[in-house]
């Protein structure tokens, strides 16, 4: 079953983001992911959310999701995303 990664990012500091954004594509090829949503102005229907950045990632397994995570293809991409930005993500199983 298809599972995604759901990402809230608020973005510190723009030029090396931009180069986690070059980095983050790659690393999620040899783990089937997908982008469905890539940032892109998001408009809040119900509630007081107000996110900035969403990123939406499928994967074809909740398995392939974690493994690409925690992979080495995707550390240096991480670490940049980690450095440049205040992020929420979870994990949740597709239907």
């Amino acid at each position: 079953m298809a599972s995604y990664v759901i990402v809230e990012i608020a973005v510190t500091d723009p030029a090396r983001f931009e180069e986690y954004k070059t980095l983050g594509p790659a690393s999620l090829e040899p783990y089937g992911g997908k982008y469905r949503v890539r940032g892109g102005a998001a408009a809040s229907l119900e509630g007081d959310w107000q996110p900035g950045r969403v990123v939406v990632i499928e994967f074809p397994t909740e398995e392939k999701a974690r493994a690409w995570w925690g992979s080495r293809e995707y550390a240096p991409a991480k670490a940049l995303r980690q450095a440049s930005a205040r992020t929420r993500m979870i994990l949740v199983p597709g239907v």
